[in-house]
């Protein structure tokens, strides 16, 4: 599946001031990491978004939005941003903000997490 390059560059351009971004095919489309862990990615002509489960419930309350479910099953911590919620640069960076402030703070990976019970 192609990727919208337009979004892309668009993407691109809010995530300008981010440290330790990658960005790695995924998905179909094109992913960005943000020391290594995903944040946000274009699929077709949508915002993929990671967000955690209360910030992908909360989206799905605004227009636009729906489950990533790019497996047939939704993801509960993962949205897809439709082409009309993305129509101004302003909207897309509000966007990836709240997908970059998830990842900056992720859980503790679980092996580490078992570790620390020892």
């Amino acid at each position: 599946m192609a990727f919208d390059e337009q979004l892309t560059e668009r993407a691109r351009a809010a995530l300008t001031d981010v440290t330790d971004l990658q960005e790695r095919k995924m998905f179909g489309g094109l992913a960005f990491l943000v020391s290594g862990h995903m944040a946000c990615g274009i699929v077709g002509d949508e915002l993929m978004l990671r967000l955690g489960a209360e910030g992908a419930d909360a989206a799905l309350d605004e227009p636009n939005v729906r489950p990533m479910d790019f497996t047939g099953k939704p993801l509960r911590t993962m949205v897809f941003v439709e082409p009309a919620g993305l129509q101004s640069d302003q909207a897309l960076a509000a966007w990836v903000e709240g997908a970059l402030s998830f990842v900056r703070t992720p859980p503790p990976h679980p092996a580490t997490v078992r570790a620390r019970r020892l």
